[in-house]
């Protein structure tokens, strides 16, 4: 399967107060912009246990595990042992370090993409708290429209 992750803006950007657990807290519009990566998903057919990830396009510096799309294949692995392996394929076009979101999308998309494909049943509700739990942007991009938000970025 292959999905295009699109990544966003934020509209304005007010922050309200540093938080105990180290994140700010902050208020803004996030918007959904047309700009997207490409990811695909395959179940490993070669018994291999680890995912496999590759990518191309913008090079994404670090190592593969530390992608946001394993870590989020990782997160639905311990509550879904059942979970096959997988190959990951990931082409960025979304430029890092910008504020667009780019990992975010590509995080909550393979989130989605796991569940759609291996028929996991997660509500939108869990797979917003599985989100949260990767990124703080990455909630929004599971409802993907625009919307207020405050808190981390997760209260929408």
């Amino acid at each position: 399967m292959v999905v295009f992750p699109n990544c966003k803006i934020n509209l304005g950007l007010h922050i309200t107060g540093k938080r105990d657990d180290g994140f700010h807290n902050l208020e803004t519009i996030f918007y959904p912009i047309p700009l997207k990566d490409a990811l695909e998903l395959i179940s490993n057919t070669n018994n291999n246990p680890e995912v496999e990830f590759t990518g191309t396009g913008l090079i994404v510096d670090g190592n593969a595990a530390d992608n946001l799309c394993v870590k989020a294949y990782h997160l639905l692995k311990k509550d879904f042992p059942q979970l096959p392996t997988v190959k990951i394929h990931l082409h960025k076009a979304i430029p890092m370090g910008a504020g667009l979101g780019g990992g975010s999308a590509d995080a909550a998309f393979m989130l989605k993409l796991l569940n759609t494909k291996f028929d996991l049943n997660i509500s939108t509700a869990q797979l917003i708290n599985y989100s949260l739990q990767l990124v703080s942007d990455c909630p929004f991009l599971i409802i993907n429209k625009p919307c207020f938000a405050r808190g981390r970025g997760e209260v929408l």
